[in-house]
């Protein structure tokens, strides 16, 4: 099965009458393995940290970096992290 299949008859499937807006399935070097003819593509994107109880998302458009966009993300996910949430 290829990644489009995945995007096209899982992540975009309708569920009670209602579906996705868009998906995608990107791998961790930010390449697109598939996504559905909705899914933007622009000059920003996003980071996604995981802390003991929640996760954090930030996201950005240019001028901003990644590695900006990361830091900030990073650093309030380390912080909560040490609080134990």
């Amino acid at each position: 099965m290829s990644w489009q299949t995945y995007v096209d008859e899982h992540l975009m499937c309708e569920i009670e009458g209602h579906h996705l807006t868009a998906a995608a399935i990107m791998g961790l070097d930010g390449s697109i393995w598939a996504q559905s003819a909705s899914f933007p593509q622009g000059t920003g994107g996003i980071t996604i940290k995981k802390t003991n109880q929640a996760l954090i998302f930030g996201l950005y458009d240019e001028p901003m970096t990644p590695g900006q966009c990361n830091l900030v993300v990073e650093r309030l996910g380390d912080y909560l992290n040490d609080q134990g949430l």
